[in-house]
């Protein structure tokens, strides 16, 4: 069993930044794909971006170059690094966790979810 605990969500203004973090619990926990998928009001579910245990990396093209997914193993934790914020980035930020090997094809293959935390960005 994994648990996922989100922080680091608030409110930024335009052009601002925000680092979202992803507590995993377990010792398996590592071995986990970890990804990171956003929610706003009336739409799907979006995958952002997603890391596997070996460190290799996918970011959906709308946050590329933008946002920067990585993960410390030593402390259980994922974070995504968001900069450049547009008001089209509000949403709920979910973090993910998958036993598949290789980064999922949709959030149908991951098993754990943490509870979601808000990010509102102004305009």
């Amino acid at each position: 069993q994994v648990q996922l605990v989100e922080s680091g969500g608030g409110l930024v203004q335009t052009g601002g930044s925000l680092r979202l973090s992803c507590a995993g619990s377990g010792r398996t926990f590592s071995r986990y794909v970890k990804g990171w998928f956003r929610q706003a009001p009336g739409k799907e579910r979006e995958f952002v971006a997603a890391i596997t245990s070996g460190g290799s990396t996918k970011h959906a093209d709308s946050v590329k170059g933008r946002f920067t997914i990585s993960r410390d193993n030593t402390k259980n934790t994922v974070y995504l690094q968001m900069g450049s914020l547009k008001p089209e980035d509000t949403a709920v930020y979910y973090c993910a966790a998958s036993s598949w090997a290789t980064i999922p094809p949709s959030a149908t293959q991951y098993n754990y979810w943490g509870q979601g935390t808000q990010v509102t960005v102004s305009s």
